[in-house]
């Protein structure tokens, strides 16, 4: 019989917190995020450099025998629920999470040690919707070169090297120098997407492509779900702060009874974003009922953050809808998040499947 999930906060967890998000406060500021989605830089490379070489916190996921620091996926999301409320826009996900949960289920300590101290950004050249245990497109292997395109490719452009499944059933791994990687038009521009063009570029053999990318996208959305509960939790708390403050008939707005049940109705959604959210990080630390739990967590978190980000434009009204408020970068976040590895209604399905219960 399997032990019952531990949703709290250790006092080692809460302080990570506090250590992440004074870095946020210095590094990602509202206007500074707005600033640079507007140039051809995305990217905080400042603010990824401290996260990943100043606290070591790229490394979080790789033992401390490849060069990491041996914790856990409960201390990973922790991570990213700051990262979600500042919608920081650095490489944690992609680089830190999904291509190096990839590198461990190869077992190539050499790039695991080069993501794990921040040397390197890697990208899985695998389209950020495509959902775990799904099929995903694979490249031409000739001559020991690589030919093909990869549309979709989350992070791609910061990348150092890419690791990409071939047609042989390898994944391999490529220098992003040796591809063209071409920005593509993103909803979430704190997160940008590109096609991976590959003509000709050398590559290594890392190990079999099929459990290396199902590890990872499933690593991939059991912990998404925390960066959404990060981004639902931020619409929430500054929604209600600013209603306490913004007064109509004399009297602050938050006290009008329809806003109330609104908020109420919110926070109840929230909370239970945090309890699916922190059971899908648990699972994946202990191995206990995995595929469920991240299943239940990315059936429900995309609607509650997508919700929360809503509520939190219409009840800001009019300063909401302005460029300079960071409400549209957490409503872009929300609904790219929502199609990320895989979407509620196909986790419903997974879920379904996976406790042999017909979906509705």
């Amino acid at each position: 019989m399997s032990a019952q999930p531990d949703l709290l906060y250790s006092e080692e967890e809460e302080a990570l917190r506090s250590a992440v998000r004074d870095l946020l406060a210095d590094h990602c500021d509202a206007p500074g995020v707005i600033a640079r989605t507007e140039s051809d830089a995305p990217h905080d490379l400042a603010a990824w450099k401290a996260l990943a070489d100043g606290m070591g916190l790229a490394g979080l996921l790789v033992p401390e025998a490849q060069g990491g620091q041996g914790a856990t996926h409960r201390e990973v999301a922790v991570v990213l629920e700051e990262l979600g409320r500042a919608v920081a826009p650095v490489p944690y996900l992609t680089s830190a999470v999904v291509a190096t949960e990839a590198l461990l289920e190869c077992g190539d300590e050499e790039l695991l040690g080069q993501l794990a101290s921040g040397r390197a950004i890697g990208a899985l050249a695998v389209a950020l919707h495509r959902a775990p245990g799904t099929a995903f497109p694979a490249v031409r292997l000739e001559n020991g070169t690589l030919h093909g395109e990869l549309t979709g490719i989350a992070d791609a452009v910061a990348a150092d090297v890419l690791l990409v499944p071939a047609e042989d059933g390898g994944l391999y791994a490529v220098n992003a120098s040796d591809a063209t990687v071409t920005p593509q038009v993103s909803l979430d521009l704190t997160r940008p997407l590109a096609t991976v063009t590959l003509n000709g570029a050398r590559a290594r053999r890392l190990g079999d492509a099929e459990p290396a990318v199902r590890r990872a996208l499933r690593a991939g959305a059991g912990l998404l779900a925390s960066e959404q509960f990060g981004l639902a939790d931020w619409a929430l708390t500054e929604t209600v702060r600013y209603l306490k403050e913004r007064k109509q008939f004399n009297r602050p707005v938050g006290g009008f009874q329809a806003l109330k049940h609104r908020l109420a109705q919110l926070w109840l959604e929230v909370v239970n974003l945090r309890a699916a959210a922190r059971n899908a990080a648990d699972a994946l630390a202990t191995g206990e009922d995995v595929e469920v739990a991240v299943a239940v967590a990315q059936a429900y978190a995309a609607p509650v953050a997508v919700h929360a980000a809503e509520e939190a434009l219409q009840l800001h009204a009019g300063i909401g809808m302005t460029w300079e408020h960071p409400i549209h970068l957490n409503l872009k976040r929300a609904k790219a998040d929502s199609i990320a590895y895989g979407t509620a209604g196909a986790h419903r399905s997974a879920v379904a499947e996976l406790v042999d219960l017909q979906a509705p």
